[in-house]
């Protein structure tokens, strides 16, 4: 089998920094392609593609710009054939960096950005990059001996549970809740579609839990202690999911801890 091939789009900080680290580290042969809006401002990534010469490829992609996932999709396609997996970990909270707490605070502009961000970036993705997670050898994710069953790439979307119906009790943050409820849903439509395809493609929504990232930050006071995961432990416990998947697990939602969340 080749190499494995993940991309991590939003890998300059954060979750999707923390996802190229774990698969560098623990698949050994592994080349990770890193995208984010700008490069020239990612020391931190530079400085581990440095670190792994040879192993990382950054592209710059900015997932509100169509023109830019069609290139760097382009560029994959020519430099590696293919991709195993496909984590969408770039997200924004609000424009002005706070959830908002009631209807007064709505805007449009708001949640149109925040739309564009969390939930068309990622389908735009799956868009441009299904044709090189269908040549996926399965490197990610569990095969069964059942030919029929098995599966070629991962699309990975990082939800929040706040995105969840089922389990809103508490209301506000409209456009970040909404976002993340119509990602669930491009996460479901596209499970049916790829689910039917040759061959097949898992694509999952996963919740990281509240991680000490710069998108959550404001909010820390009102987290316990024990319910604020270091990035590494966040990501240490959604690849343990994303190792555990089969076909049969696609289209659904998932906490951090393995347990299905509700749409």
């Amino acid at each position: 089998m080749a190499s494995p091939v993940a991309l991590i789009q939003g890998a300059s900080r954060g979750l999707g920094l923390e996802f190229c680290k774990h698969v560098l580290k623990n698949k050994s042969l592994a080349s990770v392609i890193a995208t984010c809006r700008n490069p020239d401002g990612a020391a931190e990534l530079r400085g581990l593609a440095e670190q792994h010469r040879g192993r990382v490829t950054i592209l710059k992609l900015d997932v509100n710009r169509e023109e830019d996932v069609r290139g760097a999709a382009e560029r994959v396609k020519e430099n590696f054939g293919r991709v195993d997996l496909m984590v969408n970990s770039a997200a924004m909270l609000h424009p002005s960096g706070k959830g908002e707490t009631s209807l007064r605070d709505v805007s449009a502009q708001g949640i149109i950005t925040t739309l564009t961000t969390n939930t068309v970036g990622p389908l735009i993705m799956a868009k441009y990059f299904t044709p090189l997670l269908q040549k996926g050898g399965g490197a990610f994710g569990q095969q069964p001996a059942e030919k029929a069953k098995q599966h070629s790439g991962i699309i990975v979307n990082i939800t929040a549970k706040v995105g969840s119906i089922g389990d809103n009790g508490l209301g506000g943050w409209y456009s970040y809740r909404m976002s993340k409820a119509a990602l669930n849903m491009a996460t479901r439509n596209l499970s049916i579609e790829l689910g039917r395809s040759r061959p097949k493609v898992v694509c999952v929504s996963l919740h990281p839990g509240t991680v000490n990232t710069d998108l959550s930050r404001p909010y820390h006071k009102n987290v316990p202690n024990d319910k604020l995961f270091s990035a590494e432990h966040s990501v240490n416990c959604l690849m343990a999911i994303i190792n555990s998947l089969s076909i049969e697990k696609t289209g659904k939602a998932y906490n951090w801890d393995g347990a299905e969340l509700p749409w």
